[in-house]
């Protein structure tokens, strides 16, 4: 079996940490970081063999197909079978039917597209996902507030998986990470603390730690996941990293930054996105 998971390729530049305060305790982001956390070492199978992880994601993460076709594939017949041929190989079908039928067959497709938000895919990229989410996220949620930042957060892994889905309809590789969602924090945050300086690992033929703004950071890994999703396309891919996901979901952070909190009133550059001080977080 294979599976596609939204984990992060390795970039050439990794944020360690903003000097970007905040006047709210960040309630909700730690709250999304102790979820995602839970899920990974308590419900998700992560010690077990390869067999039950992958069980576990076809019966709980999102697939494409069964997204299209309003459908899980243990209820969808001959159409379940050949596209599962298509992606996994000849004769996958039958055995991955007959799996999901005994293990999850009331597995709902709408609900998986939820829960696939806070599932992962391993120890990296739980790792990398929370980091992103940590350094990013507690500035997002001082700006938006406590209300409106998890609705925003859940709408931008629903625009995520749209984009991916939009590209790849067919797939029944199992979709699962928050890498979505965090997309759109990163998406807003390059709207609205573009300045922040951010202290940032460089591996590029060298290895050093410096700090760089903001929007120099996430325009950069912006870039490799479009010029990635591009890459991917007409390829035949079989698992690996949900690009699409990821512009989906910056996409759409960006867009309501801009047009809903770029304006409003608030700390500007100065108090919030030049670094006065020493790195405190």
């Amino acid at each position: 079996m294979a599976r596609v998971d939204r984990r992060r390729t390795e970039p050439p530049v990794i944020p360690l940490r903003d000097a970007n305060p905040t006047k709210r305790f960040p309630v909700v982001t730690l709250a999304l970081i102790a979820a995602n956390v839970a899920v990974f070492l308590l419900w998700q199978p992560s010690f077990g063999t390869q067999l039950e992880q992958q069980t576990f994601y076809f019966c709980h993460a999102e697939i494409p197909w069964e997204v299209s076709h309003q459908e899980n594939l243990a209820h969808g017949g001959l159409d379940a079978r050949a596209a599962l041929d298509a992606d996994l190989g000849p004769g996958a079908g039958v055995d991955v039917q007959t799996l999901v039928q005994v293990e999850c067959p009331d597995k709902s497709w709408w609900l998986a597209i939820f829960v696939a938000m806070f599932l992962h895919g391993g120890w990296f990229h739980i790792a990398g996902n929370m980091l992103f989410l940590w350094i990013f996220g507690n500035n997002v949620e001082d700006r938006l507030g406590y209300v409106v930042y998890p609705l925003f957060y859940v709408l931008g892994g629903l625009a995520a998986s749209g984009l991916q889905l939009a590209f790849a309809p067919d797939s029944t590789i199992p979709n699962l990470g928050a890498s979505g969602a965090i997309g759109g924090i990163l998406g807003a945050y390059i709207v609205l603390f573009p300045h922040a300086r951010v202290l940032t690992l460089i591996i590029f033929f060298f290895i050093t730690v410096v700090e760089i703004p903001a929007g120099v950071v996430l325009a950069i890994w912006f870039v490799l996941q479009l010029f990635s999703g591009v890459g991917q396309l007409g390829a035949d891919v079989g698992g690996g990293v949900a690009y699409w996901a990821h512009v989906g979901g910056f996409a759409f952070g960006a867009v309501v930054a801009w047009l809903f909190y770029r304006r409003r009133g608030g700390p500007g550059p100065t108090e919030y996105g030049v670094a006065q001080e020493p790195f405190e977080r």
